[in-house]
């Protein structure tokens, strides 16, 4: 008697592919929105997402007819970006000395009891203050990376001494001015 190897069928395929997403989504959450994201940007919505990074006030007719497309697909592919949430906002830059901030730094922070709740609620104190300008929560000896902008030395001495350091939760800062800061403005897909 002859024995034949049985392949999957379609269903099992589907199950094991399907098995190997939730795997992967168990350890990053975000790991479907980013197969979905992925997924569904093709060449035409990377060329429409670099042409606003480059110059967000760029009109419709304009991206149109660079891209050699339709008006009209022009808007409701831009439409759809937004919905997917791959375009996440428009904003305007400003000159940071311009507005009376020309001293930046990175502040590094540690909290202790590096517990969910001390986490969470001194990010949204960082949150609320004026002088930060971005934030970034890690893992290793620091737990945040704080990007402040301020007018000058004796203004990032107040925001140490007497902003941060009145906070409980806080073991350890330290702070190093900014001598140059570069932020890529276009940011292709991976």
């Amino acid at each position: 008697m002859q024995t034949y190897s049985r392949r999957p069928n379609k269903n099992q395929q589907f199950s094991e592919e399907a098995n190997k997403i939730h795997k992967e989504a168990a350890y990053n959450p975000n790991y479907l929105r980013i197969l979905q994201s992925e997924a569904r940007v093709d060449e035409l919505d990377s060329a429409l997402v670099r042409m606003l990074q480059e110059d967000g006030r760029r009109t419709n007719r304009d991206m149109a007819q660079a891209l050699r497309i339709a008006p009209s697909t022009c808007l409701e592919r831009i439409r759809s970006l937004r919905e997917r949430g791959i375009l996440t906002g428009f904003h305007a830059e400003a000159d940071l000395t311009a507005i009376g901030r020309g001293l930046q730094a990175v502040i590094a922070v540690r909290v202790r009891p590096p517990t969910r709740a001390v986490i969470e609620a001194f990010q949204t104190f960082l949150e609320q203050m004026p002088e930060v300008i971005s934030l970034f929560v890690l893992t290793g000896n620091d737990d945040f990376l704080v990007h402040v902008a301020v007018r000058d030395t004796d203004h990032l001495h107040a925001v140490v001494l007497d902003k941060l350091t009145k906070r409980p939760e806080l073991a350890d800062v330290r702070t190093s001015v900014v001598y140059g800061h570069m932020r890529k403005k276009v940011i292709g897909p991976a």
